[in-house]
């Protein structure tokens, strides 16, 4: 099945709901103007669909191969990455000063979500380096940024993050990877790490890997934790490649999905190099604060994951879409002269217009966070760039666990649609499954994520930023309730939305309040409810901005410039309301009844 790039969605988004003006009005974004954004977009949709997406299923049936330490990628992936460094996609959003193009995360967003979608596996390579590039832009010495930005933002090397260890998982108190201190300033690691995206592949000259090890005199723990960088090949001064330094693949693993992308085991300081006995890696910042320095990626990493989420969903509804329009299957439920596609039948329209919603939903609020992001780093004034970090802070663990959960979702659906035909691998359904199954996995589990959004965001702050957004979002059901008064043809539809956000943003307050006013008391009831709570944030802040969307749909109609563009957005934004908000009352009973759950749930463990 071809995928298509959704650009009329994504500039409606833009547009209407993540104030692409505003972001392009900031500082530094003077040469940047709409058009320059829809002729980026136009061009990374015929990128990805000519160049990326063909590789898809390929990637899928013939994996990555080891042999002896090298790494062979799928067929065609080498030359798309060739062409994707040609094109200047690296550097996108990545600043102008070391090569990049210092486009907004807002425009960023969109083309990164277009390139997973076309081919996950692929997209993995890029993801990973822009999150080493964004780690060595704030963190790293101006030598470092010179000497191993540049080639990354130019394709020629790419990058990994390699914190897994087989002893330590999400658990990095436990990392053991050694790193001693040399005479010249250099250090010399030793350590086995798992789970590397990437970690080997023959598509660039060089790889840059920042790896998280401890010295010698290190406290216990993760206060004890340094970052490092450890180059494939050692740099040279002048920029040259220099000796093969002692890191080196020892496997790939056998993976559910993302076959495409290879995982590897890497071991450092076990002599294979050039270099002589220990990995040859370059301190970043200051030693033990190297979690905190690879927080920095790893923030990236998730938001990027998060859009991965919404891509692999737009794929999969694509797919099924597809499918249901071309399947001639049974009469019309109001009888029919012979057999109808499938897309007829009521339940096929429920599951498809279900993964169009949380598709749809997730990502417009995925690129309100990419504008609260851009807003954060260049608004003129300084209480606009905090209001908006905050807020981003509180979306990032929101975007990352909701988005790939319900990835999953949409992808089992897109399977269901299918029906028989779904579980045969032939169709390719079922590769969107299996590669979504990964998402709300890595990059942090989504009760990493969910602990992360109730300890360090809504805690924190003694739920601020969720009351803000409280109030914002009856605001817009004020709107709504206004907009439905008149006598228009979606005044129902506008009504409808009114109601369930009402009662959504219900929901959302009463699991704040049980969050702010148990933490002291009832810690392990607050954190039982910690995914369910992220994931009513998520159905909430979703629906928000489908209801905003509707809003700007009637705002078209009221003018006479509706399109049926806008009047399928309006239908998708009403069964948003109807079919999904309504989830957001039942994950704040869940919530709410923790203090007596969390109790029977220490009980059966004990047993």
């Amino acid at each position: 099945m071809t995928y298509r790039a959704p650009t009329q969605d994504i500039r409606f988004i833009l547009n209407e709901l993540a104030d692409l003006d505003g972001v392009l009005a900031l500082p530094g974004f003077e040469e940047v103007s709409g058009d320059l954004v829809d002729a980026v977009l136009e061009e990374n949709a015929r990128f990805v669909e000519q160049a990326i997406a063909p590789l898809n299923r390929s990637g899928d049936t013939e994996p990555a191969t080891w042999s002896d330490g090298a790494v062979r990628t799928s067929p065609g992936f080498k030359q798309a990455f060739s062409e994707f460094a040609q094109g200047g996609w690296q550097g996108l959003q990545h600043e102008q000063e070391w090569g990049g193009q210092g486009l907004p995360k807002l425009v960023g967003a969109p083309a990164s979500e277009n390139i997973n979608a076309a081919n996950l596996s692929f997209s993995l390579c890029p993801l990973l380096t822009d999150g080493v590039i964004e780690a060595l832009t704030a963190v790293g010495t101006h030598a470092q940024q010179s000497l191993f930005i540049p080639p990354m933002l130019e394709g020629r090397w790419t990058g990994t993050m390699n914190l897994t260890e087989p002893q330590a998982g999400s658990d990095l108190a436990q990392v053991a990877t050694r790193a001693v201190r040399q005479d010249d300033g250099t250090y010399r690691l030793s350590g086995q790490k798992i789970f590397i995206t990437y970690g080997e592949h023959d598509m660039a000259e060089n790889i840059v890997h920042l790896v998280l090890a401890r010295t010698p005199d290190a406290p216990k723990g993760v206060k004890g934790i340094s970052l490092f960088i450890v180059p494939k090949y050692l740099v040279n001064e002048d920029g040259s490649l220099g000796a093969r330094n002692d890191v080196w693949c020892a496997s790939l693993e056998h993976k559910l999905g993302i076959h495409g992308s290879p995982t590897a085991v890497l071991l450092y300081g076990s002599g294979k190099g050039d270099v002589g006995e220990g990995a040859v890696g370059h301190l970043v910042g200051q030693e033990n604060r190297g979690l905190e320095y690879m927080f920095i990626m790893m923030n990236a990493a998730r938001y990027a994951v998060g859009i991965q989420g919404v891509a692999l969903s737009e794929r999969a509804l694509q797919h099924a879409t597809a499918y249901a329009h071309e399947r001639m299957q049974g009469q019309a439920l109001e009888g029919s002269a012979g057999p109808v596609a499938i897309a007829n039948h009521p339940d096929v329209q429920r599951m498809l217009l279900t993964m169009r919603a949380l598709t749809e939903g997730a990502r417009a609020l995925a690129y309100v966070a990419a504008a609260a992001c851009d807003k954060s780093r260049r608004h003129p004034d300084a209480a606009e760039q905090g209001r908006n970090k905050a807020l981003y802070e509180y979306l990032v663990p929101v975007v990352k666990g909701f988005s790939t959960e319900l990835s999953v979702e949409v992808a089992s659906l897109g399977i269901q649609v299918h029906g028989g035909m779904g579980f045969i691998e032939e169709t390719g359904a079922a590769q969107y499954y299996r590669d979504a199954r990964i998402l709300p996995i890595y990059e942090g589990t989504t009760a990493i994520q969910a602990n992360d959004f109730v300890g360090r965001k809504v805690l924190r702050d003694g739920g601020a930023v969720a009351k803000a957004l409280s109030q914002a979002m009856r605001a817009t059901v004020a709107q709504l309730e206004e907009a439905s008064a008149g006598s228009g043809a979606d005044a129902p539809g506008l009504a409808l939305i009114a109601r369930r956000l009402a009662a959504g943003v219900d929901g959302y307050e009463r699991a704040t309040d049980f969050v702010l006013g148990n933490a002291g008391s009832h810690l392990r009831a607050v954190f039982l409810g910690s995914v369910p709570y992220l994931m009513l944030a998520g159905v909430v802040h979703a629906g928000w901005q489908m209801a905003r969307a509707a809003l700007a749909c009637a705002e078209h109609v009221r003018a006479g410039q509706a399109s049926g563009f806008h009047k399928q957005k309006m239908a998708t934004s009403v069964f948003y309301a109807a079919q999904i908000l309504p989830r957001a009352e039942a994950l704040s009973a869940s919530i709410l009844e923790g203090e007596v759950a969390s109790g029977y749930a220490s009980m059966v463990q004990s047993t």
